[in-house]
């Protein structure tokens, strides 16, 4: 293939990425869910005939970067049997989809009688059926309960919809007129960037593009190579826990393990997820597509933020997630989460990577999707509606400053990060009570991590159901270097002057609301950096001034003593070193022999034991959750287990802990009870 001069390079380049963006236009201009138009949950790209990523614009990355293995399962369905003007629909997780409100349209377009490219549009349908309105139910155990599971089917053939296909598809949705809506903003955009395609083609012809794609996945994949290479040969560990809870009464938590074994050898990189917890009849699951997604966005983000995505950055990473875990989920098992594993796959990562390149690497980010849906017939109107909420959380803190607050994070791409009041009252029956960021949400450290959200939902009129899917209500995001954990994620219902909390914390499925009541959403915090006793006094104090930080947690955490709206630099100075000389540190021994998880449900849980004496010293009683803090990297978390056989000062742990603290035997380690702010 003929290579290109550098400026008809960039002109096709920018050419392709155009198209995109007109999709994007036409999709935002023409659907009809708040949740596309307002929220801009919806994402649009364009592929080659290999299902390669060749052009995206401001796109989310979790729609966009898995969409190749949508691609490819149609091309393995339907490949021989596509023609000019179809139209491929599909939702099915198991087929590479997200989860099942994620439909794709997917459209190829032919030059010369050959297949050449294809548009695809992937947009969160508010609803797509299943046991709730919204479809996300944070107590499914199958996949039916989420919605109506789409495989790759032509609803278009030859530019005529089939009719028969598409009733029941909407036969088995709420909301009817949105979907229609939805589907026809999607289909434009194709249509559109079929147009664009021809006149480019026309303007340079198909080999000049096709030259432009290959060039592109080239210099792509260059930069990722030089990237990685940068990096300490080795490896790299860490593990985290996604949260499922046991039946009522009990509602006892049950984490699921996911640890990560990642290997840098030269220009490669190997995410490897064996180990983790089997997949699970709960809403905690996702697909390969997901999983790998996960790894490729906070690569690229973290080492090669300000170029254009295509697939060619993913061609020196390889991922390993056994089938039939929580990251590689196979029916009937629930695969709505695809937010939550994906944030949880991105903070392992970012948990091994501190390890690898702190100075590029930040602290958790708020550990959620946090899918918020309210649904029901509006009493005044008699008709159906859905509403979809989420609170956009604090980012993690880095090296050279806090994280942003209230900010969409590294795989939601132009995602509106706080949705419009106004709009949300006039199209459904609810009432923007108060909206506000959380204060003392961020975790503290020598920079802070972002603040999470507040917002308190009244539903003013009628009866609705409210379904929550989420994670991060028990272990909260953690911060690297020293910092402490953000606040996490909470939801509650406020009734007659009374808070009332939802047994499983994060999960809650069709829960009745009635007129008036108030529902209060909290989205997390992001993970602090680095001790935050070495922050700035004069920032603390500008964080209280902001209301970000209260003076109770300024003094706490932070060992600042504000007076008179004033910095006390003596009292300070004093308070930082008693805070110091209060820590409670233990060297390490081991490695045991032995386990250090103890199974719990469907999975198992780091233990470490500690003397009553070294428990007692930090507060922590039987099967409280704890942190190990190292040197360097993240903090490991493990559930105390108090045992007077063991050694006073010293803690055992397993080959694994050592790994993800890359500590040897002997080694001094501060041991502190995983801390959760109580918010101001």
């Amino acid at each position: 293939m003929n290579r290109l001069d550098p400026i008809t390079l960039e002109v096709v380049t920018e050419g392709m990425i155009s198209v995109v963006r007109e999709m994007r236009a036409t999709v935002f201009l023409t659907a009809r869910s708040v949740a596309i138009y307002e929220a801009r949950d919806f994402s649009c790209g364009l592929f080659d005939a290999k299902g390669q990523v060749v052009a995206q614009s401001e796109d989310i990355g979790s729609h966009v970067v898995p969409m190749p293995w949508s691609v490819e399962s149609s091309l393995k369905i339907l490949g021989d049997d596509l023609a000019p003007g179809d139209v491929i629909v599909m939702n099915d997780p198991y087929l590479g989809g997200t989860h099942l409100n994620d439909v794709t349209l997917i459209y190829p377009v032919f030059h010369d009688g050959e297949l050449v490219f294809f548009p695809a549009v992937r947009e969160h349908w508010a609803d797509v059926g299943g046991s709730v309105p919204g479809s996300m139910s944070g107590t499914a155990s199958e996949i039916y309960q989420e919605g109506l599971r789409i495989p790759p089917v032509k609803l278009v053939e030859q530019g005529e919809i089939n009719q028969a296909a598409m009733e029941i598809l909407l036969s088995n949705m709420r909301v009817r007129d949105e979907r229609i809506g939805d589907f026809n903003s999607g289909l434009a955009a194709c249509r559109t960037a079929e147009r664009r395609i021809r006149e480019l083609i026309s303007r340079y012809s198909i080999e000049t593009l096709l030259a432009g794609v290959q060039s592109n996945l080239e210099r792509s994949e260059t930069r990722m190579r030089a990237q990685i290479a940068k990096l300490p040969d080795g490896e790299y560990f860490y593990e985290d826990y996604l949260e499922t809870f046991s039946q009522p009464p009990e509602c006892r938590l049950e984490p699921l393990l996911l640890p990560l074994h990642l290997t840098v050898t030269g220009e490669t990189l190997t995410a490897d997820f064996t180990g983790a917890a089997e997949q699970a009849p709960a809403p905690v699951n996702s697909t390969l597509a997901v999983t790998a997604a996960s790894v490729f966005i906070t690569l690229k983000s973290v080492f090669d933020p300000t170029q254009a995505l295509n697939h060619g950055s993913f061609r020196p990473v390889s991922v390993i997630a056994p089938e039939g875990t929580i990251v590689n989920v196979t029916h009937p098992a629930p695969a709505g989460s695809h937010g939550e594993i994906r944030k949880r796959v991105i903070a392992t990562m970012l948990g091994a990577l501190a390890h690898a390149c702190p100075e590029r690497s930040s602290a958790d980010i708020h550990r959620t999707s946090f899918h918020n849906l309210i649904g029901g017939i509006d009493a005044t109107t008699g008709k159906e509606y859905v509403h979809y909420e989420w609170s956009s959380g604090g980012n993690g803190a880095f090296l050279e400053d806090d994280g942003p607050s209230s900010m969409a994070a590294i795989d939601w791409g132009d995602l509106c990060t706080v949705q419009s009041a106004e709009v949300m009252e006039t199209r459904y029956p609810l009432h923007v009570k108060w909206s506000r960021q959380a204060m003392d949400s961020g975790g503290a450290g020598r920079t802070r991590g972002g603040l999470g959200t507040r917002r308190a939902l009244q539903l003013t009129r009628g009866r609705a159901l409210y379904s929550l899917l989420s994670d991060g209500a028990v272990l909260p995001p953690f911060g690297i270097l020293g910092g402490q954990s953000a606040a996490p994620v909470g939801s509650y219902m406020h009734r007659d002057g009374e808070n009332i909390p939802f047994s499983t914390p994060g999960k809650v499925g069709g829960h009745t609301v009635n007129a008036g009541e108030v529902i209060v959403l909290q989205s997390a915090g992001g993970g602090g950096y680095g001790d935050p006793t070495e922050r700035d006094p004069n920032s603390v104090l500008e964080d209280v001034t902001e209301g970000y930080v209260s003076v109770e947690q300024a003094r706490e955490l932070y060992g600042v003593i504000i007076s008179n709206a004033e910095v006390d630099t003596a009292e300070t100075t004093l308070q930082r070193q008693q805070q110091n000389t209060q820590r409670h540190r233990m060297k390490l021994e081991g490695p045991c022999d032995s386990s250090s998880y103890e199974i719990v449900g469907r999975s198992s849980k780091r233990v470490v034991r500690l003397h009553p004496d070294d428990a007692g010293a930090i507060e922590v009683s039987e099967d409280q959750i704890l942190e190990i803090v190292g040197r360097g990297g993240a903090p490991l978390r493990a559930w105390a287990r108090i045992d007077p056989g063991s050694h006073a000062g010293h803690l055992v742990l397993d080959v694994r802990g050592y790994e993800v603290l890359r500590l040897e035997p002997g080694a001094d380690v501060e041991i502190r009870p995983l801390f959760r702010p109580e918010l101001s």
